[in-house]
């Protein structure tokens, strides 16, 4: 069961949104909100978010900034009648655009691709690694970042921690063409659960903190910038 939040003061575009995803193929479970303050106090985490710009009380961009601080994971697809305000939007990481007038078969294709993208983020490429428990394998998207440490690397995961014998360039070299990259000497980091860069720390998604170099931080931010962009 997917979810679908729909946010827009607009009662027409609310239910022309509401419609359209209640009749997507797939199950989906839609919520309904007139402004982002509403939408903020449910607490809820969504799988595809149709998101209005211009509301009262609280705008898209705002809301989404405080999405952002918890969800990277969500597709905020703004619905908007304004151009001028996509530039602005950029630093949110949205999913894309829907400009007003909206037609049904704009939004169906949406959220088509929305869910198409979620589930190559979930599947993510395997990974297989010989770690001292023994053989494991793991989507790569379920990796957060590798520690070298005591001529052994620590592999940081959704699923837990694993030790694994190796070197890091040998690990970076097969990370790299799924959105790793190098931080640090010690440290490889998967650019999907980057949450903020704040200084030389490295703030993840689980809530760790990675040191980012001084000599690797132009790099790594250019590395992190274009991943971000090529995702929008």
């Amino acid at each position: 069961m997917y979810r679908i939040a729909i946010c827009d003061d607009d009662v027409k575009m609310r239910r022309l949104l509401c419609q359209a995803a209640e009749g997507y193929g797939a199950a989906c479970e839609v919520d309904e909100f007139s402004d982002g303050m509403e939408l903020l106090e449910c607490n809820t985490q969504y799988d595809i978010l149709f998101l209005d710009i211009d509301m009262p009380r609280m705008n898209g961009i705002e809301t989404a900034e405080r999405i952002r601080r918890t969800d990277r994971r969500v597709k905020i697809i703004y619905v908007t009648g304004y151009q001028d305000y996509m530039s602005r939007s950029f630093a949110v990481h949205p999913f894309s655009f829907l400009l007003k007038p909206v037609r049904r078969e704009e939004i169906v294709r949406q959220i088509r691709e929305a869910l198409l993208y979620s589930k190559e983020e979930e599947i993510g490429k395997p990974l297989r690694f010989q770690a001292l428990e023994g053989v494991e394998e793991l989507p790569t998207s379920d990796i957060y970042y590798l520690e070298y440490q005591s001529r052994k690397l620590r592999f940081v995961t959704k699923q837990g921690e694993y030790m694994v014998r190796g070197r890091i360039s040998e690990y970076l070299g097969k990370l790299a063409p799924y959105g790793f990259a190098a931080s640090h000497k010690s440290f490889v980091v998967n650019l999907l659960h980057v949450k903020a860069i704040r200084g030389y720390d490295i703030v993840m998604m689980n809530g760790d903190r990675i040191p980012l170099s001084q000599k690797r931080s132009v790099q790594f931010r250019g590395e992190l910038g274009k991943y971000q962009t090529d995702r929008l």
